[in-house]
């Protein structure tokens, strides 16, 4: 979840002219790494040989 603090953070870090489409991109992209990271966190990943074995189920 994004917060005032992260929000603002992801603004400061633009150039001083953006479009809205660029900044929606840094805000989409900042929120999908910090669910990253907490699912890693919580032991949510699948590890290499995992995500093989599904690559293969799907091939099938």
């Amino acid at each position: 979840m994004l917060t005032k603090e992260k929000l603002n953070r992801t603004i400061n870090s633009l150039p001083d002219k953006f479009t809205i489409d660029e900044l929606i991109d840094k805000l989409i992209f900042t929120e999908k790494v910090e669910e990253g990271l907490l699912q890693s966190d919580e032991g949510k990943v699948f590890s290499n040989e995992d995500v093989k074995i599904m690559i293969d189920k799907w091939s099938k």
